[in-house]
């Protein structure tokens, strides 16, 4: 007569690959958590991080830092701002307002400028946009600005 109350090799292997098959889900689906929150602290630091360079950059304007006909360097470093370890912030679009449209060039400058701000992580996962419009000051008792 037979013993039949040890497993068989073949019984060992299934239970063996079953558990393999539940250990690897577990651990990819524990990677993806970690990557998806690594992905959206990014974000979050890159969305702060833009927010304040815009508040910044009207900061400047606003204390007399406004400059006609301005490139996207002439706001790239506003006093007050520095970006975070690991992101990058720079003005990549600017526009004038020529009285009726914005345009890519400034013929004259009328007093209104659409900047285009972006920051960045440095592994380039993660990247934030902001679009906003400097005016240039009035000075008081000036009847016009222009």
């Amino acid at each position: 007569m037979r013993d039949d109350r040890g497993e068989t090799l073949l019984e060992l292997l299934i239970a063996v690959v079953i558990l393999g098959i539940g250990a690897v889900a577990i651990g990819a689906g524990l990677t993806t958590g970690v990557l998806a929150s690594d992905l959206h602290r990014k974000q979050s630091t890159a969305g702060a991080t833009v927010r304040d360079y815009a508040e910044a950059i009207q900061n400047r304007v606003a204390t007399g830092g406004y400059t006609a006909c301005a490139g996207p360097g002439a706001y790239s470093a506003p006093p007050g701002f520095t970006a975070p370890a690991g992101y990058a912030a720079s003005v990549t679009a600017t526009k004038y307002w020529s009285g009726s449209a914005w345009q890519a060039s400034c013929p004259a400058d009328t007093g209104l400028q659409q900047l285009t701000l972006q920051v960045s992580a440095s592994d380039g996962r993660a990247v934030e946009r902001v679009v906003i419009v400097v005016r240039k000051p009035c000075g008081l008792g000036q009847a016009l600005c222009g």
